[in-house]
């Protein structure tokens, strides 16, 4: 592998690739131990790069989701000439995220194809979908040599939690912490095929906080009204932080949880990678392609004939692959995971 001391990666634009990105910069680190890792990514992203130790800086895309701003991205791209980047790796396949490096005259631009980047890329990978059947490891893959072994070595995601980031949620929110926090993320930012019912999460909760646990809910704003009716089906018992923390609290706060129940989503691989007991329950999606990395994790999914679908809302109306999966299963898992490894 070519050794390069200063990489600017472009980041992914979800929590979970995020998380999953984390796996690339340990190898990078792994494998060129002096080499500088800079990141460019969305503003909200920049407090989960703070708490991977191998990222040297995080750099803000200035523009919104989705949004092109050509003429921003340009600019963005001319500013960072200066920093005489040796090699730019991006994980987007987006035709927008290849302007800056571009434009930042970056002399070794690395990514898959994507949208018909020729020419913005000039280190152009075609992605193998069969040999390269996870996303972290066509992360991992973009940073070592076309001619290297594949599918790579993906090295488990790690956040680092400080005791001073915890005490100051514990102090800001008025906890009480103790070693029986069952944590649970009822959201699914990509759409509804992706969602236990509520009514399920609920019985689980009621279920551990009549064992003497705390049960804390986590997820953003849009996840606020299936909290409320958790904790109405739960007389009030649970800790709702739904749309009330930054996405940098909800990560300080789930570090002081001892389990985690989630659909596919980016909390979950939050959880994995903070080294939680995770009950993770996949519907229309693929656990085999966007799994948690974390030895600790148990998986729920019933594998029926029409999935995974990938589609946002059930294509057949009934959304089996999770009404299927009952709150029992769940809860025996979560039973399983206290007698094993801690």
């Amino acid at each position: 592998m070519t050794k390069y001391h200063k990489i600017l990666v472009v980041g992914p634009s979800w929590v979970g690739d995020m998380v999953m990105a984390q796996s690339l910069f340990i190898a990078l680190k792994n494998t060129h131990p002096d080499c500088r890792i800079d990141v460019l990514a969305p503003s909200w992203t920049l407090s989960l790069l703070e708490r991977m130790p191998d990222v040297s800086k995080a750099l803000a895309v200035p523009l919104p989701r989705g949004k092109l701003g050509l003429m921003a991205r340009i600019k963005l791209g001319l500013s960072l000439r200066s920093e005489g980047y040796d090699q730019a790796i991006l994980l987007p396949n987006s035709w927008k995220s290849a302007i800056p490096p571009f434009f930042a005259n970056i002399p070794v631009r690395t990514g898959y194809i994507g949208e018909c980047r020729w020419g913005l890329l000039n280190d152009a990978r075609k992605l193998d979908k069969n040999r390269l059947t996870m996303t972290v490891q066509r992360f991992v893959a973009l940073g070592q040599s076309v001619d290297d072994p594949m599918p790579p070595v993906c090295p488990k995601p790690m956040l680092t939690i400080s005791k001073d980031r915890q005490q100051a949620v514990i102090d800001k929110f008025k906890l009480t912490p103790s070693a029986k926090i069952l944590a649970l993320c009822p959201g699914a930012e990509y759409g509804p095929a992706k969602r236990w019912p509520i009514e399920y999460y609920a019985e689980v909760a009621r279920h551990k906080i009549d064992q003497g646990w705390q049960v804390w809910l986590f997820g953003s704003d849009k996840d606020k009204a299936d909290a409320a009716q958790i904790n109405r089906e739960t007389s009030g018992f649970c800790t709702d932080f739904t749309g009330k923390t930054s996405l940098a609290e909800a990560v300080d706060l789930m570090s002081l949880a001892n389990t985690v129940v989630s659909n596919d989503s980016g909390l979950m691989h939050v959880a994995a990678a903070l080294d939680k007991k995770i009950i993770a329950i996949y519907g229309s999606s693929d656990p085999g392609f966007t799994p948690p990395l974390n030895a600790k994790a148990k998986i729920v999914s019933l594998n029926l004939d029409c999935a995974p679908c990938f589609k946002r809302d059930c294509p057949l109306g009934h959304t089996q692959c999770l009404t299927g999966i009952r709150p029992e299963q769940v809860l025996e898992l979560i039973t399983l995971t206290q007698s094993g490894p801690q």
